[in-house]
């Protein structure tokens, strides 16, 4: 079974479009992993370097409104589960690109804009954790010297999807 959290990575902006997530120019590539070095390459952000450094140190991101929005394509949530990204948490999601997080084995999950003000304020504090309990619906974030925790919603069948590692597991588990 897929361990969820790890490090955060911190995107600080509302509309980050499937073109920043993975550009279309690397639309053409047949097998997920030829994504893996573009992962956020167009993506402009104060303080973020499009470069890769922060690539493999990350395992859940935390953004704002919006996350995944422009075309429907399966790319953008292909190119975050290459690089072991787990979880992407925002005020909400473009429809789509939620649904194909689910459909591949990833957590897209939904908090209200207070409660992401109040996770981006924990980066003051340097590095962050994030472990998550699907089951139990909660996460933990965790810094040197202190933790918070807080609830989110996921529907029974969106947990499944996530725990069978996505749709084509759940429907050969089931089917």
């Amino acid at each position: 079974m897929k361990t969820f959290g790890g490090p955060v990575l911190f995107l600080d902006r509302s509309d980050i479009n499937t073109d920043e997530i993975i550009p279309a120019k690397y639309l053409t590539e047949v097998k997920k992993d030829a994504l893996k070095p573009y992962l956020l390459e167009d993506l402009v952000l104060d303080g973020f370097e499009p470069d890769g450094s922060w690539r493999g140190s990350a395992k859940v991101i935390v953004t704002r409104a919006n996350f995944g929005c422009g075309s429907s394509r399966e790319h953008a949530p292909w190119a975050l589960e290459v690089n072991d990204i787990t979880c992407v948490i925002a005020e909400n999601f473009a429809r789509i690109f939620r649904q194909n997080m689910f459909n591949g084995g990833m957590l897209a999950i939904e908090l209200p804009c207070e409660v992401i003000n109040e996770i981006f304020a924990l980066s003051k504090h340097g590095d962050i954790i994030c472990n998550i309990d699907s089951d139990k619906k909660k996460l933990e974030f965790l810094w040197e010297g202190g933790s918070k925790k807080i609830d989110f919603d996921l529907t029974e069948f969106d947990n499944a999807l996530v725990k069978a590692g996505g749709w084509v597991e759940f429907a050969d588990a089931r089917y």
